[in-house]
């Protein structure tokens, strides 16, 4: 029997929610049912908002730094659920991995030269290189028999040819859902360190991975790699806490920290957000047996969308998900058309979903799905897509 309850819905709208709140100013319109922004509508365990209220209670919430036990309880986490091990002086806390991922670029790379990234892929990846006046450069990843692949022989020449200096990897991969294997990992790792080349890994959506994968971190792959590492992480995705603003990013080589330091320090950061330390802390030391659950319940979603889409929209086709809560659907069999596709989406099925294209000119009819709601959200989303593709091919008749 479950302890918590993620059948429970939550009403999020008046809170100045992204997802709920802003269906006006981004979409010009409020009747669309959000699944889009990568935040959940689940609720935090009653245990850790406690520790959150009696931080609250307190009533000061000056400059604050982490203590020891904060960065015990990062340690804990990565140690016994990763398997891998971080000294505290590996650690720089700052208020996202994609602000991490910013100062890194200027870091690493000076204006105008290329960082390699691999599309589909968060878009925030592409906008923070080239709002730092950098060039992209992209290694596409190939879609191929349901699933992506690596074009490794692309990857390698792409950085030569254009003396790339960074990378951005995404693991697991978001939009594809893409657990990636060791042997994948080491293959770009060895690339990398040939070329000098430093690898920022985003592995955000670490804890979210179905059975039969198995995250690897990219830390576990041995000393050289590691050695040639910047690791974001956060506890940002895993316990909904976006809007606290930490993460945690690991790096064991000494010069490579520095630099990343000195350009965090140039950019005026220094304190983290208390409340967000705070809810880390906390979240690290009593949240275990809640995120089990809470995977548990993200794999039922996914069985109910992979039998509904099976039985009713054969034509919508799943990209299956190795990790992560987004979910990534090819619909190219319903229309060939980007604009006709949007209009299917937010027009008839009224739903608010992010479009495959801002993840990649070449994915302009796929779909990303955030799953991560109560099931009767779900239904409701699946339904109001079935509903819309039944009346556009009756009225094709």
């Amino acid at each position: 029997m479950s302890k918590y309850d993620f059948d429970k819905t939550h009403d999020r709208r008046g809170t100045s929610s992204l997802k709920y709140d802003f269906g006006m100013e981004r979409r010009r319109r409020e009747d669309l049912l959000p699944l889009w922004v990568a935040d959940m509508d689940f609720k935090l365990p009653q245990e850790i908002l406690d520790d959150i209220k009696t931080r609250v209670d307190h009533g000061i919430f000056g400059y604050t730094d982490p203590k020891p036990d904060y960065k015990a309880a990062v340690r804990s986490w990565y140690s016994e659920r990763h398997g891998f091990e971080i000294e505290d002086d590996w650690l720089i806390v700052v208020p996202g991995v994609v602000y991490a991922i910013a100062v890194a670029i200027r870091a690493f790379t000076k204006s105008g030269e290329s960082v390699i990234i691999q599309e589909p892929v968060y878009y925030p990846f592409r906008e923070t290189i080239e709002l730092n006046r950098r060039k992209v450069i992209n290694n596409q990843l190939v879609y191929k028999n349901g699933k992506y692949e690596i074009d490794f022989e692309d990857f390698e020449k792409k950085i030569v040819e254009n003396d790339v200096k960074l990378f951005l990897l995404c693991s697991p991969q978001n939009p594809t859902g893409r657990v990636w294997t060791r042997e994948e990992l080491v293959k770009l790792g060895d690339i990398c360190l040939k070329h000098n080349v430093v690898v920022f890994a985003d592995e955000i959506h670490s804890d979210f991975i179905y059975k039969g994968h198995k995250h690897i971190p990219y830390m576990t792959l041995g000393d050289k790699y590691k050695d040639n590492l910047i690791l974001g992480t956060s506890p940002s995705k895993t316990f909904n806490i976006a809007g606290l603003q930490v993460a945690n990013i690991i790096i064991p080589n000494a010069d490579i920290r520095n630099r990343f330091d000195f350009e965090n320090g140039a950019g005026g950061y220094s304190q983290c957000n208390v409340l967000g330390l705070a809810a880390t802390k906390s979240c690290y030391e009593k949240g275990n047996e809640w995120v089990d659950e809470l995977v548990e319940y993200l794999e039922g979603n996914l069985d109910y969308i992979r039998n509904f889409l099976k039985e009713k929209l054969p034509l919508i086709k799943l990209i299956e998900p190795e990790g992560t809560y987004l979910i990534w659907l090819d619909f190219s069999g319903i229309t060939n058309d980007y604009r006709d596709l949007r209009k299917l989406i937010e027009d008839e099925a009224k739903l608010w979903l992010d479009g495959g294209v801002i993840f990649g000119r070449e994915t302009a009819l796929f779909e990303r799905i955030n799953i991560a709601a109560p099931r009767s959200i779900i239904e409701q989303a699946f339904n109001q897509l079935y509903d819309a593709v039944i009346a556009r091919q009756n009225s094709n008749v």
